[in-house]
């Protein structure tokens, strides 16, 4: 499983950003996969996880509401839909793939990882 994240940018407060999760050398379709952000200075804190089959879904509280995960199994494509976004947002996003179906919010409990794709919000 090679995680690869895109979509970041700058965008200003109150917009909207979708970011990407894709696996290129397999299917992880089968693979819970969760959203993670590491701000400068802070630990990495958990955002939204979705299940293999996209029916559950788990947020943090500081973006429920605004914050929606997805998955396209056809196109083995995670999404990260981010409404209304804050400075407060502003952080580096990773995915991660679980091995198993569906995973919650520790980090530990990802197997895989990409590389983080950079939000940043302005005021």
């Amino acid at each position: 499983v090679q995680l690869q994240a895109s979509g970041g940018g700058l965008v200003q407060a109150g917009g909207s950003l979708r970011l990407s999760c894709e696996n290129s050398k397999r299917t992880f379709s089968n693979n819970g996969v969760g959203w993670f952000r590491q701000a400068p200075g802070k630990e990495r804190e958990f955002v939204g996880a979705i299940s293999w089959n996209g029916a559950s879904t788990q947020y943090s509280e500081s973006v429920k509401g605004r914050f929606t995960v997805s998955r396209d199994r056809s196109k083995n494509t995670v999404y990260l839909h981010m409404d209304s976004l804050k400075p407060e947002d502003t952080a580096v996003y990773y995915c991660a793939a679980s091995r198993f179906s569906y995973s919650g919010t520790s980090p530990s409990t990802y197997a895989y990882w990409g590389q983080g794709t950079e939000v940043t919000v302005s005021s």
